[in-house]
């Protein structure tokens, strides 16, 4: 099976999240991914959106499919480690990364070159 990749960088902007989200549908689409769409647009735009919020710079979005398996990355320059932590019950944030555990078939963090990279990957 092919490898497929596409790769953008974003603006360190909260417009960057819909942006994101448009990018996935469309990428996926055109590569007869439908089947991932809605679970791989939520879970980018959390990753966007914490980029934006916690991270340095214009964040980067790469979806590669191969092998049956799709995998989301958003890097960032920040080298700061992503955080998770249970959310108050009236807190509007801090459950992005449960969802993105919750909803992918596995996900983690690295560092870069560049900063950290926060990644997903969804089963065919």
């Amino acid at each position: 099976m092919r490898t497929r990749r596409a790769s953008w960088t974003l603006l360190p902007e909260a417009s960057s999240t819909p942006m994101a989200r448009r990018l996935v549908r469309t990428q996926l689409g055109g590569w007869g991914c439908g089947e991932h769409c809605e679970v791989a647009e939520l879970l980018v735009s959390e990753l966007v959106t914490n980029a934006v919020r916690h991270g340095n710079g214009g964040p980067v979005l790469t979806l590669t499919s191969a092998d049956g398996t799709l995998r989301c990355e958003v890097e960032d320059e920040s080298p700061a480690p992503v955080r998770t932590y249970p959310a108050p019950g009236d807190d509007e944030g801090g459950r992005g990364l449960l969802l993105v555990d919750t909803l992918s078939s596995s996900w983690g963090t690295g560092r870069t070159g560049r900063g950290k990279v926060v990644w997903f990957e969804l089963d065919a």
